[in-house]
């Protein structure tokens, strides 16, 4: 495993939505084309997949796209995902396979974040236990109950702590019950924050406005996050990456280049 901290943004597709799902109370009647996005993370101790984007079958079958995504119309379109857009097809670019992963960090279990992990069997999950539990529950519809996991794959987490030294698992819940986000030291620049879906749009960030969507209608709990995690930007000179927002994907490292 070579010495260095090295991060990939991975496209795994693009979702079109009414704006309001992102903004509270802001952008009814507005869409956007949003992306779906992974993060590949180098460590000296092992590899670090941060979500795993949308099952892919889901969305090229079609009665299996209509079971599941047609109910989400107009609000949400199905999300569109080419073949090379799956985790595996990235992972060969860099001569890796699935099993190089030393484990998958999910940052909640919407479907375009835990979708993909039926492309990598056997590769260890951490999700947060409250996580799990609101998601079983049955009342998010973003939540498809198949893509729950396997219970010998799953590693069950609580609070905050060290995934590997540089890299901690940040609690940012609201959004959903147990959202995490991730703070990622690296060798050459800044520190990175991945905000997941604690922040879609830097508007979210920047404005200090929740997303449309907040787990039991707890807006006030998804703004604390949001405060917490631009608190721990200032203080660790780090920055914050939102998940969704197009224009600043397109700032990012075009695949294969990463960040350092």
């Amino acid at each position: 495993m070579a010495r260095t901290v090295k991060l990939w943004p991975l496209l795994t597709g693009t979702i079109r939505y009414e704006k309001a799902i992102s903004t509270r109370n802001r952008g009814h009647g507005e869409f956007i084309e949003a992306p779906i996005l992974a993060y590949l993370i180098q460590t000296p101790n092992g590899r670090i997949l941060y979500d795993a984007g949308c099952d892919y079958r889901k969305l090229v079958e079609p009665v299996l796209c209509e079971h599941y995504f047609g109910p989400m119309r107009p609000q949400v379109e199905p999300p569109i995902m080419g073949e090379g857009q799956r985790i595996p097809r990235y992972l060969a670019q860099l001569g890796l396979r699935p099993s190089d992963i030393d484990l998958v960090f999910i940052g909640h279990l919407h479907f375009d974040h835990v979708g993909g992990l039926c492309d990598l069997p056997g590769c260890e999950v951490h999700i947060q236990a409250d996580e799990l539990t609101a998601a079983r529950s049955g009342m998010d519809g973003s939540v498809f109950a198949d893509e729950l996991g396997e219970a010998n794959q799953w590693r069950i987490k609580t609070d905050e702590y060290v995934v590997t030294p540089g890299v901690n698992a940040i609690a940012s819940p609201g959004h959903t019950a147990g959202h995490m986000s991730l703070f990622i030291e690296l060798d050459k620049g800044r520190p990175v924050i991945l905000c997941g879906d604690a922040a879609d749009l830097s508007e979210n960030i920047l404005e200090e406005i929740a997303p449309g969507y907040c787990w039991e209608d707890n807006e006030a709990l998804a703004l604390a996050s949001i405060r917490k995690l631009k608190a721990l930007a200032r203080r660790e000179n780090a920055e914050l990456w939102p998940n969704h927002d197009r224009d600043f994907f397109l700032s990012l490292p075009l695949f294969p280049t990463c960040r350092e």
